[in-house]
């Protein structure tokens, strides 16, 4: 098969032919229909990850049909259409029976701790635990979209934080994380302070159904502006981007007894980032986070995509081939841009 590899962290990226995949005992082999790139596979390649194993294929945003499955799958036939978490769990630890598989004490990753979808066919563990059922109103580029940056804000806000109509919302940041963050919360009734630096993510975020914007490139304190304009602060803030910075800005942001939910990954010289504990100690505020979403969670969100409420197909930018992929993997790391991009061509 065809398949994007790189042999080296920062190294050369190409598309290469390797062996096809075959189906462990428990799992399925998915002929990929679609699969969307994700800053999570820039950290990757930048080395960020210390389950990744070289020589590696990334990718795990994936959507596409069951090819073959393992003697032990019981749920799962050729030909189903199926997306999976970006996190698959065992299905046996205490933390899947508790529910929480995105958590899996012996979690399987497509794109980290296993070769992944940037590739015409991708192998995937636990089937019967983790596939998700795409149901034929929803294209496959629409379910590539949910990934991992739409799960983990759906989860963010709807799990953790349990938001409601008439919240204010701060979200910092408004990339592929943002973009969901704001048009989920907006559905569920809450209003929106966005927050970039980059005045086309600022005008797609309005786009979105964002209330307000804060640009944190002309605004001396981020999180006063985004207090004045909430009348005192958020009541939900989320760092979608992963940076000291808009994780301090997040926390400062809130109003008291607020919550923060950090979303994007703390990776490189941002993973050991100093938190603010005089303020979150002082206000009583919540520090959460949303590391993606369990298979099993996955049905409230796709009856809001089929009902309308939702409409993740309004985050694609543009779709690419495979071919295509290494050069715009690396594009990730500068913040370029606005909207997902999905392979759809293989």
């Amino acid at each position: 098969m065809k398949a994007v590899v790189y042999e080296a962290f920062k190294g050369p990226i190409t598309v290469q032919e390797v062996p096809d995949p075959t189906p462990p005992d428990d799992g399925v082999v998915i002929e990929v229909k679609a699969s969307g790139l994700c800053r999570s596979d820039w950290h990757g390649w930048m080395g960020h990850d210390r389950e990744i194993k070289l020589p590696h294929v990334p990718g795990h945003e994936l959507a596409g049909l069951v090819m073959c499955a393992g003697e032990s799958v019981r749920n799962w036939k050729t030909g189903d259409r199926v997306t999976v978490p970006f996190v698959c769990g065992c299905g046996a630890c205490p933390q899947c029976e508790s529910g929480n598989h995105q958590v899996c004490d012996h979690q399987f990753q497509p794109g980290f701790t296993h070769w992944g979808s940037f590739a015409q066919y991708v192998a995937v563990d636990f089937a019967d635990v983790n596939l998700v059922r795409v149901p034929e109103e929803i294209e496959f580029v629409t379910a590539a979209c949910l990934g991992c940056r739409f799960v983990t804000a759906f989860r963010a806000l709807v799990d953790r934080a349990m938001v409601t109509a008439g919240q204010w919302v701060a979200v910092h940041g408004c990339g592929g994380v943002g973009a969901s963050v704001i048009m989920i919360a907006t559905a569920l009734g809450a209003h929106v302070v966005a927050v970039d630096i980059a005045d086309d993510k600022l005008a797609y975020a309005k786009s979105m159904g964002a209330a307000a914007i804060v640009n944190g490139a002309v605004e001396e304190d981020v999180a006063e502006a985004v207090r004045d304009i909430t009348g005192g602060g958020a009541h939900i803030s989320i760092d979608a981007l992963g940076s000291a910075l808009t994780c301090k800005n997040s926390v400062a942001s809130l109003r008291k007894r607020g919550t923060h939910i950090q979303v994007g990954l703390m990776a490189g010289d941002d993973a050991q980032a100093e938190i603010q504990m005089d303020i979150i100690l002082a206000r009583e505020l919540n520090i959460l986070c949303s590391h993606g979403m369990a298979a099993h969670r996955y049905t409230p969100m796709l009856q809001m995509i089929k009902d309308g409420r939702l409409s993740p197909h309004r985050l694609l930018g543009s779709t690419i081939t495979l071919d295509q992929c290494p050069e715009r993997l690396v594009q990730l790391g500068s913040f370029t841009g606005v909207g997902m991009t999905v392979i759809t061509s293989f």
